[in-house]
């Protein structure tokens, strides 16, 4: 009979406090995959999750336009952050730089929401009636005078102009991508670009508790073609030239989300 070896468990304990249940130090990384559970309040639901005895601060529920999009009920999310000193927001540990990528898959234990609780309040002003104008539109003050700063005009553009667009973990374009596309589409008539190459890449993700995620295989062949048949699709007449990669990609749990890409360059 093999004796037990405790310093296999030792070794893991190293790689993320969470992983052996102790809260995580202020500025360290933190990825895990769990069921997201949304709390309503007396303001604006908000969205946590539970991974190894800790409850973490996603989001607020908020429309399309949000900078973090909430998740969904039913699949589970990754989360990716960085641990925050702020005080706790909705019982839940905050992060920083957070990213949340709904899996794809169907998950029928995800289904958790919480009643409201007066220890859990939200400062949430919410917008006023009518559309959102495409993002959290608030109340200015109308007695506040903001003067702008002179601008100064910027230089000429020349030569070729990369762009590069980032996705979450196994999807494709989503409502951050709009403004990004158009600003291609106006970048490419300033520099008269006549020829654009689009690199897709697949990427990898490395979770707090040594698991390795990779996304699907034709993920970026698929983001390549996406991208560049938008912009064809919107009006850019150029030669366009494509090619993506697929092989596994190297994850170090820090800033893995940059593997999830296209590289679009456009040349006059």
């Amino acid at each position: 009979m093999r004796k037990p070896r405790p310093v296999l468990f030792g070794f893991a304990c190293t790689l993320s406090a969470a992983v052996c249940g102790q809260t995580p130090a202020p500025g360290e990384h933190i990825s895990f995959v769990s069921c997201p559970v949304v709390r309503d309040t007396r303001t604006v639901p908000c969205w946590i999750s539970d991974y190894e005895g800790k409850t973490y601060y996603l989001t607020i529920q908020s429309d399309v336009s949000a900078i973090v999009q909430p998740p969904l009920l039913g699949h589970q999310v990754l989360v990716e952050g960085v641990v925050s000193s702020a005080p706790e927001i909705c019982g839940g540990i905050v992060l920083e730089q957070t990213r949340l990528s709904v899996m794809p898959e169907l998950d029928a234990n995800c289904n958790t929401m919480l009643p409201a609780e007066d220890r859990y309040p939200i400062d949430f002003n919410p917008r006023p009636p009518g559309p959102s104008g495409g993002r959290l539109a608030f109340d200015p003050d109308p007695n506040a005078r903001v003067t702008a700063p002179a601008k100064e005009e910027p230089a000429a553009l020349t030569g070729p102009q990369t762009v590069t667009l980032y996705f979450d973990f196994d999807r494709t374009v989503s409502f951050r991508h709009p403004a990004a596309l158009v600003s291609i589409l106006e970048l490419a008539e300033k520099i008269h670009a006549t020829r654009m190459h689009v690199e897709g890449v697949r990427g990898a993700h490395l979770l707090s508790n040594g698991r390795l995620l990779q996304e699907a295989g034709y993920m970026g062949k698929k983001r390549a073609e996406e991208i560049a048949g938008l912009l064809t699709g919107a009006g850019l007449q150029v030669t366009t030239e494509l090619s993506w990669t697929d092989a596994t990609t190297e994850a170090d749990g820090v800033d893995d989300w940059q593997s999830r890409r296209v590289t679009l360059t456009l040349l006059p």
